[in-house]
């Protein structure tokens, strides 16, 4: 495994009704502990939501999005949960909820380079 890295991800999911658990995957989290990497992409399919939640207001769930990936980010613009080390954001981002913007469980891997894994599993689990 020369020059590859453990990282962890779990997929980004809307759920526009929490009781039914019906979801859409939208995005991906990756985070690598040796690069300090920790990011989020999205691709928001606004049809299949209109399909599986009726009526969810999607400028709201375009601001759950922006707000989760400001936390990836961290510093000062986003909050107090930004403030905090890459890992214990990552565990705060993933951690379960019933809310309306969830995560799968964490899965692991291995990778030469973060950007690309999250990219390739990006394409693979949501588009």
């Amino acid at each position: 495994m020369q020059g590859k890295v453990l990282f962890e991800y779990a997929v980004i999911r809307i759920v526009p009704r929490v009781e039914r658990e019906e979801f859409i995957n939208v995005g991906v989290i990756l985070y690598c502990k040796e690069r300090k990497f920790l990011q989020a992409v999205f691709t928001l399919d606004e049809e299949k939501l209109r399909v599986i939640g009726p009526g969810t207001d999607v400028l709201e769930v375009r601001d759950y999005l922006r707000a989760f990936e400001q936390i990836c980010c961290g510093g000062a613009k986003s909050g107090p949960i930004g403030q905090l080390d890459v890992a214990l954001r990552f565990r705060w981002l993933t951690a379960t909820r019933s809310t309306i913007l969830q995560t799968s469980r964490v899965h692991t891997g291995f990778c030469g380079d973060p950007e690309f894994a999250l990219q390739r599993l990006h394409a693979q689990l949501v588009l």
